[in-house]
């Protein structure tokens, strides 16, 4: 009898362990998940990860349903925790309001993963605000994964280990200086005040909390790019006033869109990596530029996974014919 409560004891340990060793994506499918894996992303046992797209709400045209498609699969097979946009999240004129077509076309419709039913951190893009933001903005309150509290707003996550991460999520719109003036397509780019902003982003960034350890800053637009707008006027203003205030306040990462391509920037002498997601449907030509890690003109979408002191940022191209990891790009900080 003994023997056989040893032999019984064994068996269970090793069912326990086995299911124990499973990846994310091993136990779903398992459980009769039909998506596929993603064979070649990493998936960081115990990380904080989310996905990152931009530029996407196009009626699922273009790329924007093979993206979806592919984004589903990674958020199982990295456990990830949220989705975040970087903006202009429905083209061309944003939406009328939260009863717009454009919200069963373009977002409910294609994003239709059992995974993607998660939280979605959304900021503005240019094309949002042709239409009615306080309609994205009210659109909270009516989806359940469909997060943007106000134009600009942050959140803190508990890591694993006690640390934290702090995200904050900019209106990065009217510090577009070719914006102003044109009130027929930017009709509320007037009134907003930039200075208050300003000052609320430093405060959220001179976090006197201990525990946050990691600094993620969101927006539409980019401060360096070896594409599209490589030497757009805007595009460089828009360096001069945030690339300073970054390094300044220690940010990590800086992530944005706006160029519909992947790009991942540090030009020499700066602290904050930019991480440029924009190929959530359409794609253009990209390019390189001083400090350029990475630059694909594919269809796809970034995936972060943060363990301890390490985050792990991978570029996956996404088409009909699947999903390929392009690059994988470590930030490692100093204890």
């Amino acid at each position: 009898m003994k023997k056989i409560n040893i032999f019984l004891f064994l068996l269970l340990s090793t069912a326990t362990f086995a299911q124990q060793s499973l990846s994310p994506f091993e136990y779903e499918k398992q459980t009769g998940y039909k998506g596929q894996n993603i064979p070649d992303l990493t998936y960081v046992e115990d990380s904080f990860s989310f996905i990152v797209l931009g530029d996407f709400g196009r009626v699922g045209d273009y790329y924007q349903k093979d993206v979806a498609r592919e984004m589903g699969h990674a958020t199982i097979a990295l456990d990830a925790e949220f989705i975040l946009s970087v903006g202009d999240n429905f083209y061309p004129n944003g939406v009328q309001s939260t009863q717009d077509y454009h919200w069963i076309s373009s977002f409910e419709s294609i994003y239709k993963d059992p995974s993607l039913y998660t939280d979605w951190y959304v900021a503005l893009g240019n094309h949002d605000y042709r239409g009615n933001v306080q309609a994205q903005i009210d659109y909270s309150n009516i989806s359940r994964r469909w997060n943007m509290p106000d134009r600009y707003y942050s959140k803190t996550f508990e890591l694993d280990n006690g640390d934290k991460l702090l995200m904050v999520v900019m209106d990065t719109n009217p510090y577009i200086d070719g914006y102003h003036g044109n009130s027929d397509k930017y009709p509320d780019i007037e009134k907003q005040d930039t200075l208050a902003q300003t000052q609320w982003i430093k405060e959220q960034l001179d976090t006197k909390d201990p525990s946050v350890r990691w600094k993620i800053v969101v927006g539409h637009h980019p401060m360096y790019s070896g594409g599209k707008r490589k030497n757009s006027e805007d595009t460089l203003l828009f360096e001069k006033k945030f690339a300073d205030l970054f390094d300044q306040y220690k940010v990590d990462a800086y992530i944005c869109g706006h160029e519909h391509d992947l790009q991942i920037i540090k030009p020499k002498g700066r602290y904050t990596t930019q991480f440029l997601s924009g190929a959530a449907s359409e794609v253009r030509v990209s390019g390189e530029r001083e400090g350029t890690i990475f630059a694909a003109d594919v269809p796809g979408f970034m995936t972060f996974s943060i363990k301890g002191n390490q985050l792990l940022v991978q570029s996956v191209k996404a088409d009909e014919n699947g999903a390929k990891v392009l690059n994988k790009h470590e930030i490692i900080k100093k204890r």
